[in-house]
């Protein structure tokens, strides 16, 4: 029996192998392979929850267009649904709780993350999911990064560069799929591999989920103002 605590409250949660789940899903390697892992588990993952910005409609955090991130969950075999989000920060977190309230039904107490150590991230969703009253699972949790990435790709996976600051990688990185020569090079940077302070995002095309990979047929490097200066690859067709 598995429990949450939060508030002085213990909250039983149980777990059973088959147990369906929901799965936090932006389209890049760490929600991919904290998924996988889940189905390695037993989870049963039901759903892939994905935020689009109403304004864009491309995923909040790593800018991929909504139809390339429905593409991805089809090759994957699992249904995504997606839910606009406004610009304002602000809202983000009582959106992410009607999101996750209007999907999980009756059965499902899990839901997966792909966090890796950075403990702001962690305490906020421990914090939600005791609010939402359902189990966060972080398969990827306290695991050393560099390990991290070189199992992901030792499974079969690929992932392309898809964003990264401007200040510390150039736009030469953009649509590099991450193999083990890249992860060396960013070692010797100094910059996380698995790239957890937002150094860079990616786009999973490829893998053991997938029925097909997903092809990149016409991309373009843009250079674009935000929070902060980054290089994003748009991706014009894909196939």
């Amino acid at each position: 029996m598995h429990t949450l605590e939060y508030k002085g409250e213990t909250m039983p949660l149980s777990v059973e192998i088959g147990a369906p789940a929901i799965a936090s899903w932006s389209g890049g390697k760490d929600s991919c392979l904290a998924c996988y892992k889940a189905i390695q588990q037993g989870y049963r993952v039901k759903t892939l929850l994905n935020f689009v910005s109403r304004e864009s409609k491309r995923g909040c955090f790593h800018g991929i267009e909504g139809a390339l991130l429905r593409l991805q969950a089809a090759r994957v075999g699992i249904p995504i649904v997606q839910y606009e989000t406004s610009p304002d920060m602000d809202k983000y977190e009582g959106e992410f709780k009607a999101a996750v309230n209007s999907l999980r039904g009756a059965d499902v107490e899990t839901m997966v993350f792909g966090d890796i150590y950075l403990l702001e991230h962690e305490s906020w969703i421990n914090r939600v999911c005791a609010d939402l009253r359902i189990r966060p699972l972080e398969p990827l949790w306290d695991i050393p990064a560099e390990k991290i990435i070189h199992e992901f790709i030792d499974l079969g996976f690929k992932t392309v560069i898809v964003s990264c600051k401007a200040d510390i990688m150039g736009k030469e990185f953009l649509g590099r799929v991450i193999d083990k020569p890249l992860v060396n090079e960013l070692l010797s940077r100094g910059i996380c591999p698995c790239g957890e302070h937002g150094e860079f995002h990616t786009l999973v095309i490829d893998g053991p989920m997938f029925s097909a990979p997903i092809k990149l047929l016409q991309t373009e490097p843009v250079l674009k103002e935000g929070f902060w200066k980054h290089w994003f690859l748009d991706i014009r067709r894909y196939a």
